[in-house]
């Protein structure tokens, strides 16, 4: 039997579809899907991996011994060589955390344990246990084994943890590696029939990215939370990529912030080419505005001048007309950040980019996406390619017309590599085949590569200058007289700004001028696209993890909006450890360690040097802030209390603060005067930022409300407020009282403390019946009751529109739903969940049926 072994299940289905000569048949070992085929008589197996099986983690303690010095020691005992320099104190210690008598505990999070973490071993523990249980059991009836993970650093790391299990259960079968950039029968079939050696050197260069990254992050991390443990957000982030890119965020804010705008003043003319005067002049075909030649007047009174002299003119005289065409070339073929920053100026943040962008290279429409190559190799078959998108009728004009010149030549962009092509489209798409952002995406991949192989486009350029009573004016236009690439590849495309014909020496009319003052502005802040092509430039990170850095400083609230703004806490992170260890904040050091790592993958140098040297600079720079822990606490205590601001106390006027309960870890709003003060308000479930707008019916502080897939919605702190009140609706008559022989109406309520909305029993005291209720939404009585419990069907209005719905989280309909979705029927809608649209079914639900249930209040 040969087992292949893939980075997900997704792709190991579709191996196994692609190399099978007939339908693969589906499995599990154990609770791990795998599908079993055969080829030329020998049976196959694939299984999928969830990415990283193993994970590295620092062993738990430290001892040191005479005889064997610094070691770490696991869990169950097994102990690992540790190096750490002289300079830290050895055993034996008093007995106060983190030390014990022989060592240090790693495990709680104190500041002296830091120097230790530091040099601590690192082990690779066991991540999904039940897929490394499937894979041993396969492994041990396996003949050969193929790696088929994706082919770049952390998939050969992903495959080389894989055959580390494999080998503990079949040391001897042989094993070889499949490379392939796209999931198509012709890129599969000839990645199976050319197998090659797993690269030790490569999946080593991952390991060492891995173990690196946690040191780093860890260390760094804990030091900034021990300083200053409270407040917004307990945790603050720290790593060797997320530091030094928030300083590229953080230097632009104080670039803006330090920036002093200058007055200037701007003439504009307006003219007309039509031999016209009176009230349409200006209004025709011929019209057009042109600046006045000296672009910027930084006095007023030159410009005051310029206007004084043109006042009264009602003719301007052609000094001259210029032309001249340009080429515009076609652009270079995708590479990873080529394509994020292209999707991103369309609207798909990065890290939205690269989950699409790998669903569609999973379901075969587009090659690997994560590269950095930008030029196609001799063995892409182009003309094919462009064969195979042309069934989208979008393309298949253009397609034709490319095809019908013959031999096909693409660009080709700075960066050549032998690992994947560029990024390409392998199969037909259209809008019907995708979702809207899905198809967005490939429809942008497409016509890149189709721009690629194209001419380029013409643009003539009209430059047109002319005299008013001696002032000079000049007007420029464009025109695409040569579509070229553009006619399938519009993204960034100016729009046509055509001058009307004009001869040198021609008098048109003049309609005035307008002088209008405006400032110098700050530089621009990095949106995500431009912030991803810098972190390229500097060498921050990889094609692979670029998006995902930016994602983490969004989450850890560094950074917000887009174009990017660092928020207060941001800004005093990177501010802090600046000025103590400036090293962690310099691109510099970073860049140094990924070219270490291109060594470490091309043989040059080992992981244990790499990392060892890694170790050493984070101990220096750990050195230079443990000394000022106490100035980095005040700086990040002020951020945090600034970024929390919410307003000032209705009751003693000090800062009223969102704040993480230390119980249940939830949002809610506290006085920074606590425990003086203990005014409090609770805030509704989802994202929460303060707003500087008051309420406009009680003047209290407001904030800005997003819940899970919902519009943001902008409420009053104070429950109490007439803004936030829902009036009481009977919903029906209670059921639990009418068995009784009892008369009770059931009532949709929200408590003004918690925000939560319930329907209750008027006598809920004695009969104790109680439903929950979404948390926004407006809410009318259906005027029937479910068929399975007897709960009252309530109708939720919200944007996407009316909803019918049993309130009841227990009703029997939820287990008979799942039951019939588990058996592949249509079900009816289940009860405490929403039901079909209200008014477009029956009171049993129908197919509109979605899966959410209202928590208990």
């Amino acid at each position: 039997m040969k087992l292949v072994v893939t980075e997900k299940n997704d792709a190991a289905q579709k191996i196994a579809d692609l190399l099978g000569a007939k339908r693969p048949k589906a499995d599990k070992v154990y609770s791990t899907p795998v599908y079993r085929f055969e080829v030329d008589g020998e049976e196959w197996v694939t299984i999928g991996l969830r990415g990283h099986i193993l994970e590295p983690d620092f062993t738990p303690t430290m001892v040191y011994k005479k005889r064997g010095g610094w070691q770490g020691v696991t869990e169950e005992g097994e102990t690992y060589p540790a190096e750490l320099p002289d300079t830290l104190p050895k055993p034996p210690f008093k007995k106060k955390k983190p030390f014990t008598e022989d060592g240090v505990e790693l495990k709680s999070w104190k500041m002296d344990a830091l120097p230790y973490l530091v040099y601590a071993p690192i082990k690779k523990l066991p991540k999904e246990k039940e897929i490394i249980r499937s894979l041993k059991n396969l492994a041990k009836k396996a003949d050969s084994v193929v790696i088929a993970t994706d082919f770049d650093r952390e998939g050969e790391l992903i495959g080389s943890d894989a055959l580390s299990c494999i080998r503990e259960v079949n040391p001897k079968a042989p094993v070889s590696r499949a490379r392939y950039s796209a999931f198509t029968k012709e890129e599969i079939t000839h990645a199976f029939g050319n197998l090659v050696d797993v690269d030790d050197n490569l999946a080593s260069a991952g390991a060492s990215r891995q173990d690196i990254d946690l040191i780093w992050g860890a260390v760094l991390t804990r030091y900034l939370t021990l300083v200053k443990f409270a407040g917004y957000g307990n945790v603050r982030s720290s790593g060797r990529v997320q530091t030094p890119t928030l300083a590229l965020i953080v230097a632009r804010e104080r670039e803006r912030l330090a920036f002093k705008p200058e007055d200037y003043w701007v003439i504009k003319g307006a003219f007309d080419a039509d031999a016209q005067t009176g009230p349409t002049s200006g209004e025709g075909p011929g019209a057009f505005e042109a600046p006045h030649a000296t672009a910027r007047f930084k006095a007023e009174v030159e410009a005051s001048a310029v206007m004084a002299r043109v006042e009264g003119a009602t003719t301007a005289r052609v000094s001259g007309v210029e032309k001249k065409k340009r080429t515009v070339a076609p652009p270079a073929p995708f590479n990873t950040t080529s394509l994020m920053a292209a999707a991103s100026a369309e609207g798909l943040s990065p890290a939205r980019t690269m989950r699409i962008a790998e669903s569609l290279y999973m379901d075969g429409y587009i090659s690997y996406p994560r590269v950095d190559n930008t030029v196609y190799p001799s063995s892409l078959d182009l003309a094919e390619t462009v064969r195979t998108i042309a069934g989208n009728p979008a393309y298949a004009p253009y397609c034709k017309e490319l095809l019908a010149k013959g031999k096909l030549k693409a660009t080709r962009g700075k960066k050549e590599t032998t690992d994947h092509p560029p990024i390409y489209p392998t199969a037909k798409a259209t809008p019907d085949d995708l979702a809207p952002a899905d198809y967005k995406l490939y429809n942008l991949i497409a016509r890149r590569f189709l721009a690629t192989l194209s001419e380029a486009a013409v643009v003539e350029g009209t430059k047109v200058s002319l005299d008013v009573n001696g002032e000079p004016f000049q007007a420029k236009g464009d025109v695409l007289v040569h579509p070229g690439f553009r006619a399938i590849y519009p993204y960034g495309l100016k729009k046509d700004e055509q001058l009307p014909a004009l001869a040198e020496g021609e008098t048109i009319t003049f309609n005035g001028a307008t002088c209008t003052k405006k400032q110098t502005e700050p530089p621009a802040r990095y949106s995500q696209g431009k912030l991803i092509q810098e972190m390229e430039k500097l060498g921050l990170g990889t094609k692979s993890t670029r998006h995902a850095i930016i994602e983490r400083l969004y989450t850890v609230k560094y950074i917000q909006n887009d174009p990017i703004e660092p928020s207060q806490l941001g800004m005093a992170v990177c501010d802090a450890l600046d000025k103590f260890a400036p090293h962690i904040t310099h691109p510099e050091m970073t860049a140094e360690l990924e070219e270490e790592m291109d060594n470490i993958a091309e043989g040059r140098t080992t992981k244990d040097e790499v990392v060892s040297t890694s170790r050493s600079l984070l101990a220096e720079q750990l050195a230079s802030l443990l000394p000022h822990s106490e100035e980095v606490k005040d700086a990040l205590a002020d951020a945090v209390a600034a970024d929390a601001y919410v307003g000032p106390c209705p009751k003693c006027g000090k800062d009223l603060q969102l704040r993480a309960s230390q119980k249940t870890r939830g949002m809610f709003i506290g006085c920074a005067g606590w425990p003086d003060c203990d005014v409090t308000y609770p805030l509704p479930k989802g994202k929460v930022e303060a707003v500087e707008e008051k309420c406009p019916a009680c003047g209290m502080p407001q904030v800005k409300v997003t819940a899970f897939r919902s519009k943001p919605r902008t409420v009053c702190i104070d429950p109490n407020c007439a803004t936030n009140k829902e009036p009481d609706v009977v919903v029906g008559e209670c059921p639990a009282c009418k068995a009784a022989g009892k008369k009770a109406n059931l009532v949709a309520q929200k408590n003004p403390r918690t925000l939560k909305r319930f329907i209750r029993c008027e006598n809920y005291e004695e009969c104790g019946t109680g439903y929950p209720l979404p948390q926004y939404g407006k809410l009318e009585a259906a005027g029937e009751m479910c068929e399975h419990c007897g709960a009252p069907m309530v109708i939720v209005t919200t944007a996407r529109g009316p909803w019918k719905l049993c309130p009841n989280f227990d009703c029997p309909g939820k287990a008979q739903d799942e039951n019939e979705k588990a058996g592949g029927k249509t079900a009816p809608a289940r009860a405490g969940s929403r039901k079909a649209p209200a008014g477009k079914a029956s009171s049993k639900g129908g197919r509109g049926a979605a899966k959410s249930s209202p928590r208990k209040s």
